[in-house]
């Protein structure tokens, strides 16, 4: 197909322009349009009545999120309507005069007025506005009124080959069309879904985690497949390509395989869950604020981020402080003189403890669990005293409650002249000759 070809294509339509004017079927697709918008708007108001979901906003927008992006769709129900309607009297049309020109007009208006509407609702990118503008309304144009297929013959026509493989400009054209709304459509899908993911608040936070990155995985794959049809590669050819490139990755990327499979068993197993405060076999610790495919992210009370390999959590040991159970106890030592009345001191102590804020106290708690002071041994200066409490949480950072206890036990024991003993020697001098 040549320029000549299109030319001859632009005076037919030009022929076909003045048929409609000057002909009488003129007045009757102009009716048939008018009955067509007038049908489209009753059904329109039909659905917007009887269908609350349509017109009524939801209560809790940011937490229902399909329900919302129904409302928000609601913009598209006319165009949609329009669009469905006009197909069909394009179809009445050709088998009642053999002419649907003018129809066809209005059927691409209702589709420009619909991309419209999607670019306003959906696309924020100023840019990415401008660019599906500029080349999904022509396309949709083109389409409706079946000159895309002569435009797409010509455009394949010019190509350059290198080597065997052929490059025209409608497969350059049609992979950064196409690429580019995969792209912007698998992002707006990862998002959209991950979010309503991890809202579900019935599944705990390991099940949406699982869920969240699978749906992710799946995702890329989804996209990676849809990108390799647009591009023309058969993905049967890739078989053989694919089994070696497995067995390359297999030697050379062994650490990342073994972390990616890694991170997939520590979702399903539950082990391990945001906000669980760990410690490393090695002395490391902090809280899991991220739990990735390849890698955990742990925060430090001193806010620094440690990235943890997945591999490590599985081959060697680790202490989850909080995964089952929030609740720790923590254990205070302290030495007092042999003067001092120990009857008196312990229920003392125990008071002070149990007048933090923090700590676990009071009729509703188990005794087990309730502040407690007792003898652990006899010391060369003194009587050893251990108190153990239980809080909520770890004693590090914001709950640093045994730097608290402290300085309270200490002024309690001041106030009450309780002695804290210090190692004393006493030094007995022989003098030689003497009994």
């Amino acid at each position: 197909m040549d320029i000549n070809t299109i030319a001859q294509y632009g005076e037919r339509l030009a022929l076909q322009i003045s048929a409609w004017l000057g002909g009488p079927l003129l007045y009757w697709q102009l009716g048939t349009i008018f009955l067509v918008m007038a049908s489209t708007l009753f059904i329109v108001w039909l659905i917007k009545r009887y269908l609350p979901l349509v017109h009524t906003p939801p209560k809790k927008p940011e937490k229902q999120l399909l329900r919302n992006a129904l409302y928000q769709s609601s913009s598209l129900l006319l165009p949609l309507t329009a669009i469905l309607m006009m197909t069909v009297a394009v179809n009445i049309s050709d088998r009642l005069w053999q002419q649907s020109g003018l129809v066809r007009v209005a059927e691409g208006l209702a589709v420009v007025f619909f991309l419209y509407q999607i670019i306003k609702r959906f696309i924020r990118n100023q840019p990415l506005q401008n660019i599906v503008k500029l080349v999904a309304i022509p396309i949709s144009l083109l389409q409706v009124f079946g000159v895309l297929e002569p435009v797409i013959t010509y455009l394949e026509a010019q190509a350059i080959e290198v080597g065997n493989i052929n490059i025209s400009a409608y497969g350059v054209a049609r992979v950064l069309i196409f690429g580019s709304i995969l792209f912007w459509l698998g992002r707006l899908s990862n998002q959209v879904g991950q979010k309503v993911i991890r809202q579900q608040e019935g599944l705990d936070k390991g099940t949406r985690e699982i869920f969240a990155k699978l749906y992710q995985v799946a995702l890329v794959l989804i996209v990676a497949l849809l990108l390799l049809q647009v591009m023309g590669i058969n993905i049967t050819a890739l078989a053989v390509f694919g089994g070696a490139l497995g067995v390359g990755l297999g030697f050379g990327l062994q650490s990342i395989a073994s972390n990616f499979i890694s991170g997939i068993i520590l979702l399903l197993d539950r082990s391990l869950t945001i906000g669980d405060y760990i410690e490393m076999e090695d002395g490391r610790k902090g809280i899991i604020i991220q739990l990735n495919m390849r890698f955990a992210v742990l925060e430090t009370f001193d806010g620094k981020e440690m990235m943890i390999p997945n591999e490590r959590f599985i081959t060697t040991s680790f202490t989850n402080w909080t995964h089952s159970n929030a609740k720790q106890r923590y254990a205070i030592e302290l030495q007092v003189a042999y003067s001092t009345d120990l009857h008196a001191l312990f229920p003392l102590l125990r008071e002070v403890v149990a007048s933090h804020s923090q700590v676990l106290s009071g009729d509703a708690v188990p005794f087990e669990e309730l502040p407690d002071a007792e003898i652990t041994s006899f010391g060369d200066s003194g009587v050893n005293i251990l108190i153990e409490f239980w809080m909520e949480g770890i004693d590090d950072g914001k709950n640093r409650v045994a730097a608290d206890l402290l300085l309270m036990i200490w002024d309690a024991l001041k106030e009450h002249k309780v002695e804290i003993p210090f190692p004393q020697r006493e030094v007995k001098i022989i003098k030689v000759g003497e009994e």
